[in-house]
């Protein structure tokens, strides 16, 4: 498709159903936004720019439901966002050259194949200290804000499960943390990108109504009648689609 506005609209239809299932489970859906965008050949500058925005939109209101309902907990969140916010920032200051754009972005979506198909059988539990916490908590959150920033993926998808098997927090407050990490850090990058590389409003409108639409329903129900565990797995095969077509782009 050679038509910017046709681009859009077709990809705002598989959006609509992205943002849905990914913000039922408390997730912004960037790692699924990035893939479909590099299945269809969106440039690799408006990539990390769009997939932000539209994580911001998403989580926005999974963050104030959260805190609503009280499982939001500040001395959790906190060490992340110290570290995550000014490196996603950073991230979304780069402009990296197109073939190691595509590099760091097939290793990061190969990294969440492996979350989602690869979690099951990991059953590990630490015991860490309050200081211990603490450092690894702004460790994750730099690394992750920094891959937010570059390519788009808000680290939801990666924080959520690393705050349970670390013994972090709960569960509920796993998902709280999660929706306000990516929301927080999508802003952070979000500001750095725009200086950079602002976006087409025209083209870019389809978008921002199924993410919306997506978004608040999939909010607002909080589940789907398939469970989060196999809409994970569905949404996974695009990633895996997603992950041939770049090795084919940047090893051919």
């Amino acid at each position: 498709m050679e038509d910017p506005l046709a681009m859009s609209i077709f990809l705002a239809l598989l959006f609509v159903g992205v943002s849905l299932a990914y913000s039922s489970v408390g997730l912004g859906g960037g790692s699924a936004y990035t893939a479909l965008m590099a299945i269809f050949g969106v440039s690799h500058v408006m990539i990390p720019t769009t997939s932000l925005t539209l994580n911001l939109l998403v989580t926005f209101i999974g963050s104030v439901n959260f805190l609503r309902e009280g499982h939001a907990r500040l001395r959790l969140i906190l060490p992340f966002l110290l570290t995550s916010v000014p490196m996603s920032y950073v991230g979304g200051s780069l402009t990296l050259p197109q073939e190691v754009f595509y590099w760091v972005l097939m290793i990061s979506l190969a990294l969440v194949a492996v979350r989602i198909y690869g979690w099951d059988h990991v059953s590990l539990k630490l015991e860490l200290g309050k200081m211990q916490r603490i450092v690894l908590s702004m460790v994750i959150g730099a690394i992750l804000g920094l891959v937010a920033g570059i390519v788009g993926i808000g680290g939801g998808v990666y924080l959520v499960p690393l705050i349970i098997v670390f013994d972090l927090g709960s569960p509920k407050e796993a998902a709280a943390t999660g929706a306000i990490f990516i929301w927080v850090n999508s802003c952070a990058g979000l500001v750095a990108r725009l200086q950079h590389h602002p976006l087409d409003p025209v083209a870019f409108a389809p978008l921002i109504v199924a993410v919306a639409l997506g978004g608040s329903l999939g909010s607002y129900m909080g589940s789907s009648k398939l469970k989060p565990r196999t809409m994970e797995r569905i949404l996974g095969m695009i990633i895996v689609v997603a992950i041939v077509f770049l090795a084919q782009r940047v090893l051919f």
